[in-house]
């Protein structure tokens, strides 16, 4: 989830310090769990880097992930977030994000796919290459360009393996299946995280920010639209695919753009009007 309570200051030369993107990883709003796996990752990397100074016995930094969750839930975000904080600890050289899904790896005929997932794996050099729905590349059977992908991601894992952190992400159980038909992969990737659900109380909080870091507000009668809106939505049978923070900044992004049309005819128009968004401009599921 990309809002936040705060921006993180940042160090004279434009970048920000460990503690400033820990901050800001902590003002993310629920992921609880998550956050505090992210701080043992940090502490486990600081840790084998002063026993590996003292000269003593340190694990080898293997940092694959596997990130389980629906979309939504901010996978992206904590993953853009390590990044930054790999970068800071001196274990990856650039930090950055590079996010790609099955087409930008997976080519039309025999040797393609090699050569189009290389070109990824080159672009995320010295950060992090993220691959969302990453199950995708193992449901065409054998026969599919997919497995190739998966070989030479393979590859690549262990030719860069002081400058490439390669994260999976997807579905919970989607993931769980392409690990037991991949039975190789899951010692490769040792760190698993889930993302859960967020409850109707976070993502009515996401909801005020969203509004807030815009410069609208919403009227008492908004805000218990939305929040039987967000309750109904989470009793769908397909929320897993639209729900969470995305849910919410659809309907917040929707609800902007009817508020400007229900204002554009208006003789007059004063500040409070153009701040404030009503119940009627909160669109119901359906319409969004």
């Amino acid at each position: 989830m990309d809002e936040k309570k705060e921006t993180s200051p940042l160090k004279p030369n434009g970048e920000e310090k460990i503690e400033d993107v820990l901050k800001e990883l902590d003002s993310l709003i629920g992921l609880t769990k998550v956050k505090q796996l992210v701080r043992e990752i940090q502490a486990y990397v600081e840790i084998q880097k002063r026993r590996q100074k003292e000269q003593l016995f340190s694990e080898p930094l293997v940092l694959h992930m596997i990130f389980k969750g629906n979309p939504g839930t901010g996978k992206t975000t904590v993953a853009r977030l390590l990044g930054k904080i790999f970068k800071q600890m001196e274990v990856l050289q650039k930090g950055h994000l590079v996010e790609v899904e099955r087409a930008d790896l997976v080519g039309e005929y025999i040797g393609h796919t090699a050569q189009k997932t290389r070109e990824q794996v080159r672009r995320a050099l010295g950060g992090i290459l993220f691959i969302d729905e990453a199950y995708s590349l193992a449901r065409g059977g054998e026969k599919d360009f997919g497995k190739e992908a998966i070989d030479t991601l393979v590859k690549a894992m262990e030719d860069y393996k002081d400058n490439l952190v390669v994260i999976l992400a997807g579905y919970k159980d989607e993931m769980e299946w392409f690990l037991r038909t991949n039975p190789g992969l899951r010692s490769r990737f040792p760190i698993q995280i889930e993302f859960s659900d967020y409850t109707t109380e976070e993502l009515m909080e996401i909801a005020k920010l969203m509004v807030e870091k815009r410069q609208y507000k919403l009227t008492p009668e908004a805000l218990y639209k939305l929040e039987r809106i967000i309750k109904e939505s989470q009793k769908n049978l397909h929320y897993d695919k639209m729900g969470n923070a995305r849910l919410v900044r659809n309907l917040i992004e929707k609800a902007i753009r009817r508020q400007a049309l229900r204002l554009i005819n208006q003789k007059q128009i004063s500040r409070e009007d153009l701040i404030y968004i009503k119940s009627e401009d909160i669109a119901e599921i359906d319409e969004i």
